[in-house]
């Protein structure tokens, strides 16, 4: 996990360093991005990408195959500045954002995404499942994944009340998720882990 710094710091502050330099802020307090994530990280990642995006295409048509007003919801990933206050700028593995005001500065989200997904790797796990959660929380994000490569398992954290609902879903690889943001779309989970 990266380590903290000291000097308390604003999103300004953060979108005025060098592009090279990757860190997130949290609670104006600056992380150090943990290095390169391992392969297996990318090749779940990927995976969660092409499925997501497919399914995305896939509901958008049908929308408007049937008359219904158009699917707007728009899946980014990794690296993608979230701004969530003016002292708050995180960078997670997957986004889905519904809200087109939040995107229309080009350069970043601007607010909290419909749903959040990180992916642990050893280096963040515990600043996942802790920090990130409880940020995420706060910052109203509907929905939030937490998916172990390694484990196989993806843990489903939903907004009620602006608390998550404790304890979380846990889904294994022989499961299926519907997303709040993709509703009547069913993904087996077995699309997003690699098999032994």
């Amino acid at each position: 996990m990266g380590q903290p710094r000291h000097k308390l710091l604003t999103a300004e502050d953060y979108f005025q360093s060098p592009d090279e330099i990757r860190w997130e802020l949290i609670d104006g307090v600056a992380w150090d991005m943990a290095a390169a994530p391992v392969i297996l990280h990318q090749l779940v990642s990927s995976r969660v990408e092409v499925t997501l995006s497919t399914r995305m295409e896939a509901l958008g048509k049908r929308r408007m195959d049937d008359g219904e007003p158009p699917f707007h919801c728009v899946l980014l990933h990794a690296p993608v500045d979230v701004r969530l206050g003016d002292i708050t700028v995180v960078q997670p593995d997957v986004v889905i954002v519904c809200d087109p005001a939040k995107l229309a500065n080009g350069k970043y989200v601007n607010g909290a995404p419909d749903m959040v997904m990180e992916i642990l790797s050893s280096s963040t796990a515990k600043k996942d499942r802790r920090v990130k959660l409880r940020l995420y929380q706060s910052a109203g994000v509907p929905e939030y994944l937490i998916l172990d490569p390694y484990g196989k398992t993806v843990e489903r954290y939903l907004l009620e009340a602006g608390q998550y609902v404790l304890p979380p879903e846990i889904l294994g690889s022989e499961d299926e998720i519907e997303l709040k943001v993709l509703p009547g779309v069913r993904i087996a989970l077995t699309d997003w882990f690699l098999e032994d």
